[in-house]
């Protein structure tokens, strides 16, 4: 193709293309093999999460009791109403409606910070009980053992049912200045009664599940699986999103700008595919993380 050819291109067209929708179908079907590779890649995890799962149940459901399903459902409505701006942000670009371009952009970005800030909310959480990634596993139960102390009143000891033997009624009695000194042999220490009989509450303070009790320090040292999963999972998506907000603050600019139009608006097609993954990969790992116990 001669210079003077190539002179009447648009600018948005690249030299090595005959026409816009050349480009755009060229540019689509790279993104397509992008998202592909994508998809092998998470493809791998969930294989990991299913075998892991299969070989150790017990760990998965000690691992789920932290985990809030409100959030989880939550950020999902968040990322599929973002999901949805996005597709109407690619029409808008096709029908030339900039400002409404621009607006459904500035929509899908505060999708993508809501969901990130809600992540954000149930990470500390689990960090700050020493549930953390790799080397910095390191949990305990020390908020769980307060709630335990809390239930424990001197009335829950006194009208909690006690298995122990009582004192036989032929125990003959003692001068009474002596018998203060005597505890009865049937005796607990405060506490743990109420430990014993009282079930610990997993929609507390953690927001957990329906398992009725929240994990003792020994299982906990057993979910080291789970959560190394949990976070690999949830943190390589949250990666995702990260550079989608990237992506989406770059789409903003150029819209501003006014670089897209009927003509191109390929960058925001090829954006708009990507971030249809973020919300697709995230539709899957709820329920796997949140919902299956």
């Amino acid at each position: 193709m001669s210079d003077a050819a190539h002179s009447d291109h648009p600018a948005h067209l690249a030299h090595h293309f005959e026409t816009s929708e050349q480009q755009l179908a060229s540019a689509k079907t790279g993104m397509w093999v992008f998202l592909a590779t994508e998809i092998l890649m998470f493809g791998g995890l969930f294989c990991a999460y299913a075998v892991y799962r299969r070989n150790n149940p017990e760990i998965f459901d000690i691992g789920h009791r932290y985990l809030d399903a409100n959030m989880g459902a939550i950020n999902t409505v968040v990322l599929l109403l973002s999901s949805f701006t996005m597709a109407w942000a690619v029409r808008a670009a096709q029908m030339n409606q900039r400002k409404l371009l621009i607006t459904m952009l500035v929509l899908t970005l505060m999708g993508a910070f809501g969901f990130m800030g809600i992540k954000y909310v149930e990470y500390s959480h689990k960090i700050h009980l020493g549930i953390a990634p790799g080397s910095f596993y390191d949990p305990h139960v020390d908020e769980h053992d307060e709630a335990v102390k809390e239930e424990a009143t001197p009335e829950a000891v006194t009208q909690a049912p006690s298995s122990k033997p009582q004192v036989p009624a032929t125990t003959p009695l003692l001068p009474a200045d002596q018998q203060s000194n005597i505890a009865p042999a049937h005796a607990a220490p405060l506490g743990m009664v109420a430990a014993e009989t009282e079930p610990h509450d997993a929609h507390g303070k953690y927001g957990g599940g329906d398992h009725g009790h929240y994990a003792t320090q020994a299982e906990l040292d057993m979910a080291f699986t789970f959560f190394s999963i949990y976070y690999l999972m949830t943190g390589l998506h949250g990666l995702h999103v990260l550079i989608g907000i990237g992506v989406i603050f770059w789409l903003i600019r150029r819209a501003v700008r006014g670089d897209f139009s009927s003509e191109y608006f390929t960058p925001v097609d090829l954006g708009g595919l990507y971030w249809h993954l973020v919300d697709l990969v995230w539709i899957f790992l709820f329920p796997l993380l949140y919902l299956i116990h």
